[in-house]
Formats: structure tokens, C-alpha cells, sequence
């Protein structure tokens, strides 16, 4: 589940200030204290591309989905993944690429796998301005630290996730916003609430198909606006349910999903290459104009 993109204007969270694990606090700065000047709109741009990314980095974006859409109030939001938490921290040891990736690697791979998209070259126009206000969102966060609120805050489910309860938690407080068929809604063409599965949503590569990081995202951000009124079981419950929709397949395919899963996907939290309901997840991914899913089980 994710927040709406921005443009048009939706309601945010405001920023929160959030203590370190040695008691120090960290407060982002706001959007008035941009400086003026060529760094500050370069930093000013990389908002624009932060919170409206299929208008501003058009050539790297495969789905309808900006980065605000999981990075709330333009990415300041303590407890889902803000780039101050991100930025201090790289380099950095990935697990998931088997190497150590700079912060411009790092953000090469959201467009990739979470916009469904390529990665913009290093350099370009639009990696320069998003690293500029990742930079600038970051100053006086201490380097190389891990701060509280820094990502999603992980919990664990007190039974196995259920996909029927899921349902229900997302019928009573996500279909609102997402759409009874969670393929978002639009106004003037544009998504304010985005789909969270199909093909205009993150594929099977994104961090956000992973229960535990969906779970912790919804648990402590959503429904917008009341994050926290899930219980962790809910939060579960209803991360299974939108994860085994299908989405977009994982750009590291090899043309077999169980090897796909034995490479990518070995992990209790990926329902990649898993039966769910009756279907193979990650078998019959939608492409861009394939007809939408909107359950599982019809």
C-alpha cells in the first residue's frame, strides 16, 4: 500500500523529528529553507522529480507511480525510508545486488525495480538534482549512522499472514483511496492514489513486494493520514493480500520463475513463485495495455 503521488495537491503527513539510537535528534529541513540560487533549484528539481516522477523523469518511468507514493511528505516522513536516513548511509553492502552500491546505484534500482522503469545514467540531469536534495534534505545527519525513523519500522505478525483476512482489512481501509480493484485513482489523467498492483504498479523486484517491508510501511503510514491504527496482524494480513496480485515480472527474469525465485526469491517474505489462491505468482504478469486484475481469485 502507498501514499498518493502529489501532484495533483493531497493532503501529507508533516515532517517529524526523530531521535538516533544515542538519544540525538535529527530534524529534516523544510521546504522553505531551499536556499536560493543554482543549488537550490537544482534541489528544488529534485523535489519535482521526487514527488511528480512520471512528469520529470518520464524516460525512466515504466508504471504510474512516484517516489512520494512510499517515501511520504516528499520524503521526510520518519518510518518510510526518508532520504535522510538513506543518504548518510551509502556506500553501502546490499544483500540483495551482492555488492557495495553508492547512493547513486541505490537510486538507479528504485527507478528499475520500484518505478518499473531503467535506471537513469549517473550524471544525468536527473540523478544530479535527486542526489542534490538528497543531499541537501541530509544536512547534520551524522555519517555512516543508522537514525531511528530512518526506514520502515519492521514487527513481526503474531500468526502467518492470512490472504482472506487481508481482504478484509483492505476492503474496510484501503479500497477507499486504492479502488475496490486496487488500481488506484486518477484525476485529469493522473494518479492521486496509486495502483498497488497490475501494471502500472512496482514489479517483482521492488522492496515493496517483500510482506515484511509492505507490512511495516502500512503499519506505521497508512491509511494516509492514521498510520498506526492497523494492528500488526492487520498490517500482515493485508500486505499478503496486495502482494499476491500480480504486477509487473522482475527485470532479472530468466524465462523460468521457479529458477527466478531460486535466484532472487528465496525468501520466506517474496510470494514470487509461489502458489497463491490457486495461481502461480509471477507466471502471467501484466505488460503495459493488458487487462487489469482485480482479485486474485475471480
Amino acid at each position: 500500500m502507498s501514499a498518493p503521488s502529489q501532484p495533483p495537491s493531497v493532503a501529507q503527513p508533516p515532517a517529524t523529528p526523530t531521535a538516533s539510537r544515542t538519544g540525538a535528534t535529527f530534524t529534516p529541513p523544510g521546504e522553505d529553507d531551499i536556499p536560493s540560487g543554482p543549488f537550490g533549484d537544482l534541489v528544488r528539481h529534485g523535489r519535482d522529480i521526487f514527488t511528480d516522477t512520471g512528469t520529470y523523469a518520464a524516460a525512466y518511468v515504466g508504471n504510474g507511480l512516484s517516489c512520494s507514493n512510499c517515501h511520504l511528505d516528499a520524503g521526510r516522513l520518519a518510518n518510510s525510508a526518508p532520504l535522510w536516513g538513506a543518504y548518510v548511509r551509502y556506500p553501502a553492502y546490499r544483500s540483495k545486488t551482492g555488492q557495495v552500491n553508492d547512493y547513486i546505484q541505490r537510486l538507479q534500482g528504485c527507478f528499475v525495480y520500484s518505478m518499473n522503469g531503467k535506471a537513469p545514467p549517473a550524471g544525468s540531469s536527473e540523478m544530479l538534482a535527486l542526489e542534490a536534495y538528497s543531499f541537501w534534505m541530509s544536512k547534520g545527519a551524522p555519517v555512516g549512522a543508522t537514525l531511528a525513523g530512518a526506514g520502515y519500522p519492521k514487527m513481526k505478525a503474531p500468526q502467518p499472514p492470512d490472504y482472506r483476512r487481508g481482504e478484509l482489512v483492505f476492503q474496510d481501509n484501503c479500497a477507499l483511496c486504492h479502488g475496490k480493484d486496487g488500481q488506484g485513482q486518477k484525476v485529469a489523467g493522473r494518479f492521486v492514489f496509486p495502483p498497488l498492483w497490475g501494471p502500472d504498479s512496482y514489479n517483482w523486484g521492488a522492496g515493496m513486494h517483500q510482506l515484511d517491508n509492505a507490512a511495516a510501511f502500512i503499519q506505521a503510514n497508512m491509511p494516509l493520514g492514521r498510520g498506526g491504527s492497523l494492528g500488526n496482524q492487520q498490517a500482515w494480513d493485508v500486505a499478503m493480500f496486495i502482494d499476491a496480485h500480480e504486477r509487473p515480472q522482475d527485470p532479472r527474469f530468466t524465462g523460468d520463475v521457479a529458477a527466478t525465485r531460486k535466484l532472487f526469491h528465496d525468501d520466506p517474505n517474496s510470494l514470487y513463485g509461489t502458489v497463491v489462491d490457486g495461481r502461480l505468482l509471477g507466471a502471467n504478469p501484466p505488460g503495459p495495455g493488458a487487462q487489469k486484475n482485480r482479485s486474485v481469485h475471480q
